[in-house]
C-alpha cells in the first residue's frame, strides 16, 4: 500500500522508521516546519524530518493544511492511505476524503479515554493503571473516529512518561502495519468509539507542573511519574531557588523500590522537609497532605539532574524548611 505519512514527535519518528522497513511504501512524509529551541533559538527540525532524510523519503513542511494546501503533493503521490501519528493540527475535510482507505491515526491511550494532545501524561497523572495505542479512522472532530485496533499494556508504579513513552512508540509501528494489512486484505473493523467514559486530556500547562504538598502523597507521586522526564514537576526552596522532581517514592511506589515505607502521618505543614540522607543516591523526606513523599532524583535551578544525595552534600536544601513556600 502506498502511504503519506504525517507527524513530527520522536514517537512518530519510530512508527515512521517501522512502516518504512514494511513491504508498505510510505511514498512521502509532511510534518510541522522547523521551529527554534533551547536559549538561543537555533532553528531545529523536528525527528520526523531527521529521520524520514535519514530514510530516503521526501519531506514536506507546509505553514498550513488550508485551502487545499497539500492537494497538489496528494496528486502527485497518490496515497492509497494518510497515517498521522501526532502530527498536531486537525486534518482538513479535503484531506480526510482523499485516500482510498481514507485517513489513520495512532492515538496513544485508550480511545474514548484521554482524547487530545497528554493522553500519555494524563492517564499516568490520574492513577490509570492501564493505557495502550489506538489505531482510528480519522474524522473532523478531535480524536472521534471510528477504532479499527487496540493494544493494551500496563501501567507499573516505576513507571512515568518515559516509559510509556517507549512501550507505546513499540507498539505503534506494529499496529499501524497490522491496520493497513487488514484495509488491504479488507478485514479491518470499523468500531465506533462510544461517547460513554470519554474524557479529554488537555495539553500539559506551566501550572499543571507546580507541586501542592498540601495533595495526598499518592496524587503527588503520580503527577511526577506523568510529567518525568520531561517536563518535570517543580517546586522551590525558600530562598526561592527552582527545584524540579525527577522521581519520587510513596506508598505503592516506595514499596516497589523496595527501600522507604510507605508515607506516616505526620502534624509537620506540607512541603516540610522531615528528613534527610545522603547514603547511597540519598533521600529527602517531604510532608504531604496524608503523610510524607520521597524524593529521589532532583533538577536543580540552572543545573542538570542530580541525585538527592548529591543535592544534600551541596546544600541546596536544609532540613526543616518549607518547599515551595513563598
Amino acid at each position: 500500500m502506498r502511504v503519506l505519512f504525517m507527524g513530527t514527535p520522536d514517537i512518530a519518528a519510530a512508527c515512521l522508521s517501522s512502516l518504512a522497513a514494511s513491504h508498505h511504501t510510505v511514498a512521502a512524509v509532511v510534518c510541522q516546519p522547523d521551529k527554534p529551541k533551547g536559549r538561543r533559538y537555533v532553528l531545529t527540525p523536528p525527528p520526523v524530518k531527521l529521520r524520514a532524510e535519514e530514510l530516503g523519503i521526501p519531506v514536506h513542511q507546509p505553514e498550513t493544511l488550508r485551502d487545499g494546501a497539500l492537494l497538489p503533493l496528494l496528486d502527485e503521490v497518490k496515497p492509497d492511505a494518510v497515517v498521522v501519528v501526532a502530527y498536531g493540527k486537525i486534518l482538513p475535510r479535503y484531506l480526510l476524503d482523499h485516500p482510498r482507505y481514507g485517513c489513520l491515526n495512532l492515538h496513544v491511550s485508550l480511545l474514548p479515554r484521554y482524547r487530545g494532545a497528554a493522553p500519555m501524561q494524563r492517564a499516568i497523572m490520574a492513577g490509570e493503571r492501564e493505557t495502550g495505542v489506538t489505531v482510528m479512522y480519522m474524522a473532523e472532530g478531535l480524536d472521534t473516529g471510528d477504532i479499527l485496533s487496540t493494544e493494551r499494556f500496563p501501567i507499573g508504579p516505576r513507571d512515568d512518561f518515559g516509559t510509556v513513552h517507549d512501550r507505546s512508540a513499540a507498539l505503534g509501528g506494529p499496529a499501524l502495519i497490522a491496520a493497513l494489512d487488514a484495509l488491504e486484505a479488507g478485514t479491518a473493523p470499523r468500531i465506533p468509539q462510544p461517547e460513554e467514559g470519554a474524557s479529554y486530556a488537555e495539553k500539559i500547562t506551566r501550572e499543571d507542573t507546580v507541586i501542592d504538598f498540601s495533595q495526598p502523597s499518592a496524587h503527588l507521586l503520580a503527577k511526577i511519574r506523568g510529567l518525568s522526564p520531561i517536563p518535570l514537576a517543580a517546586t522551590h526552596t525558600e530562598d526561592g531557588a527552582g527545584l524540579k522532581i525527577v522521581r519520587a517514592a510513596a506508598g505503592e511506589g516506595a514499596d516497589a523500590y523496595g527501600v522507604y515505607p510507605a508515607p506516616q502521618p505526620t502534624a509537620a505543614a506540607p512541603g516540610t522537609v522531615l528528613a534527610l540522607s545522603d547514603r547511597g543516591e540519598g533521600a529527602i523526606t517531604v510532608a504531604t497532605g496524608d503523610g510524607t513523599l520521597v524524593l529521589l532524583r532532583v533538577k536543580p535551578e540552572g543545573r542538570g539532574e542530580q541525585s538527592a544525595a548529591e543535592l544534600i552534600r551541596g546544600r541546596k536544601i536544609r532540613l526543616g524548611e518549607v518547599l515551595g513556600k513563598r
